[in-house]
Formats: C-alpha cells, sequence, structure tokens
C-alpha cells in the first residue's frame, strides 16, 4: 500500500511513492510493526513521534467527522498551489488526512480518544497545507522497507530508492560478520536495517555531524533493540572512526550530493523544511562524495565493499571516471547500480 510521494533527491525524477508498513498496535508506546513486542521505546528528549505518544484526550465521532471535512476542503482548494513543484495533488493529500488520524486516534465505543487535542490536528493540518511541512514531519516517522522510522525536523527523510544500498549490501559474500561504517546516517535507517542482516559478530558504526541526527539515530536503534549492534557516532565523515582505520568490511552512505544552485529549486516540502547540510553537495553535488571515495582508501580492510548513493545517472558516471583513472591501484570492480526506477543511483565497489 502506498503511503506517500515523497521527492526524489535527483534531478532524474521529482516523486516517488512510499510503501506504508503494517500497522499491529497501538498503544501507547508499541512499536507498529509486526514483531513490535520485540522492540521497546527509550527516552526521547525531542518530541515523540504521533502514534507513540499516549491517548490522553478524547473527541466525538461527529468532532473528528468535521475536522475530516474541513481538511479534505482545505486539501482540495488548495492543491493547485501545491503541484505547481511537484507537491502532493489532492488525492494524495487526502489520503495524509486518513493516516494522520490512524495516527492520532483510537476507538473506545462511541467516543474516539486522541493522542493529541483536537485543536492541535487543525494546527497541524494548516501546516502542511500553508507551510508545506513534510507529512512525515507532521506525524514524526517513516515507513521504510520494513522498519518505521522516528524523524524531526533537521533529519533527513529516508526516501525509497535509498532502500536499494541495503539490498547491495546484502548480496555482498563473506562480509556478514564484520565491521561496517553508514557515514551522514541521518535517521539511522540504512544502518539499522543492514545491522538486522548482519551475522553474530556483524556490527555498524554510524556517524553524523548533526546533534540532532545522532539523538534520531540512537532513539530509532533503541526501539528496535540494537544498541549491541549499532554505535551512533557524532562526528564529520571519517573523524569518529579514527579507530577504525583498515577495519571496515564494508561502508555505504547516502551523503548530500544536490547541487548548491539547485536547491532554491527544489520542492518546498524539501527545500523549505529538510536540512541543507543533508542536502547541499558544494558546486557541482560531488563535494562530499568525492571525499567520501578518498577516506575508503584508509578505512576499508583488502576486499571490503562500499555503496554511494548519488544524484542519479550523470553524477554516478562521473564518480566512477574518478575513482577508476585516480584510484585504480585502490578500488576494483566499480559499478554502477540502478534504483528501481531504472536511474543510475548508486557506485558500488571493492578495496584491493
Amino acid at each position: 500500500m502506498s503511503r506517500l510521494r515523497l521527492p526524489l533527491l535527483s534531478s532524474a525524477s521529482t516523486t516517488l511513492r512510499r510503501r506504508r508498513s503494517p500497522r499491529s498496535s497501538y498503544s501507547s508506546g508499541a512499536v507498529i510493526t509486526s514483531s513490535s513486542a520485540s522492540h521497546h521505546t527509550p527516552p526521547l528528549k525531542l518530541q515523540s513521534p504521533l502514534f507513540l505518544r499516549p491517548l490522553s484526550h478524547s473527541a466525538s465521532p461527529s468532532a473528528l467527522l468535521s475536522f475530516r471535512r474541513w481538511a479534505e476542503s482545505l486539501a482540495r482548494s488548495s492543491a493547485a498551489d501545491l503541484t505547481f513543484d511537484g507537491g502532493p495533488s489532492s488525492s494524495e493529500l487526502i489520503r495524509e488526512i486518513s493516516w494522520l488520524l490512524q495516527d492520532a486516534t483510537s476507538q473506545d465505543g462511541d467516543t474516539f480518544l486522541l493522542r493529541t487535542d483536537l485543536e492541535d490536528l487543525y494546527r497541524l493540518w494548516r501546516q502542511r497545507i500553508e507551510e508545506r511541512r513534510p507529512f512525515q514531519y507532521i506525524v514524526g516517522c517513516q515507513h521504510w522497507r520494513d522498519l518505521v522510522l522516528a524523524v524531526s525536523e533537521g533529519v533527513l527523510i529516508p526516501r525509497p530508492e535509498t532502500e536499494e544500498i541495503v539490498n547491495l549490501a546484502a548480496r555482498v559474500e563473506g562480509l556478514q560478520d564484520g565491521m561496517w561504517a553508514d557515514l551522514g546516517t541521518g535517521s539511522g535507517a540504512i544502518a539499522i536495517a543492514i545491522a538486522r542482516m548482519l551475522g553474530e559478530n556483524g556490527k555498524v558504526v554510524a556517524t553524523d555531524l548533526s546533534e540532532m541526527a545522532v539523538e534520531v539515530a540512537q532513539f530509532n536503534v533503541g526501539r528496535y533493540k540494537l544498541e549491541n549492534k549499532v554505535e551512533i557516532r557524532q562526528g564529520s565523515w571519517f573523524e569518529p572512526l579514527q579507530d577504525l582505520q583498515g577495519k571496515l568490511s564494508g561502508l555505504v552512505s547516502n551523503p548530500p550530493y544536490i547541487p548548491s544552485s539547485h536547491i532554491h529549486g527544489l520542492q518546498a516540502e524539501v527545500g523549505r523544511h529538510e536540512p541543507s547540510l543533508a542536502l547541499d553537495g558544494g558546486e557541482n553535488g560531488t563535494d562530499h562524495l568525492l571525499r567520501l571515495c578518498e577516506g575508503s582508501i584508509s578505512s576499508l580492510k583488502p576486499g571490503g565493499f562500499f555503496a554511494f548513493e548519488t544524484n542519479g545517472d550523470k553524477q554516478s558516471e562521473q564518480i566512477v571516471d574518478f575513482m577508476t583513472t585516480q584510484w585504480s591501484n585502490s578500488f576494483h570492480d566499480i559499478k554502477i547500480e540502478a534504483d528501481f526506477a531504472g536511474i543510475k543511483r548508486f557506485v558500488t565497489g571493492f578495496r584491493r
């Protein structure tokens, strides 16, 4: 089931659809996947995702129906003003209203219990329409692979195309019990997904410069009880990994790769609200990618695997050309891998 459209961070495509993970429980503090019994919810200094908040408010069915009718009317009347830059259509916004109410409410007889008051629901939907605030920030979570991840302002919302990095890592043989690194981890999505497929001795160190990202990633790691498999470190790229030089079996990253001059043209949900730290890749978008390529030489052990996400066809080709000409003695089997839309999205290879 599609959850919502999120803009690709690429000039090659403007939007994509989000799959929705199954929800099995709405009890306070429960994780909303079918394996929720194996998870717990650690303390979080920032505001909890909506679905994790206690059912401490109530509303009548008629009051909620009035909210839904108002929200749908606002969505329909505003849609034409939102789609000019690839924003959501009225039908997509109406689906979001249903998801918002699913996260916020639970029926108890003739009364609905709410995780926030009704006035706040009106405020949140106005933000969605009038400020173009991303829906994931409204509800505080993103469905990604089989995970439900907390997200917040200041942290990049995980995209569906990034899921392929995990699939690429899963196909590598002989490295499942090694040490992996996820650089620029954001919400911790890639690190958590890879940690769940590693062997008993496999571990992931995830880094991010942003204090907010580190906090959100730690929260998500704790919810999935992976503290013994994933370590979050704060710092820029390879700086927190000095103790792991030459020891990494795998290195993955979805770095900032949008050219600086393109930031202002992004969909409003992205350009206005998501952190520029996670978007801006410098003049031609490759500043951080080139740093990752160079740093991989000293960080990966012989035979170690890397996978980097790029802005798409042209940029991935530039990175491959650079690596094969400048560092052919350091890497081999360098390839471009496509995402689910057929865009040449990822660059992969191995340390010699």
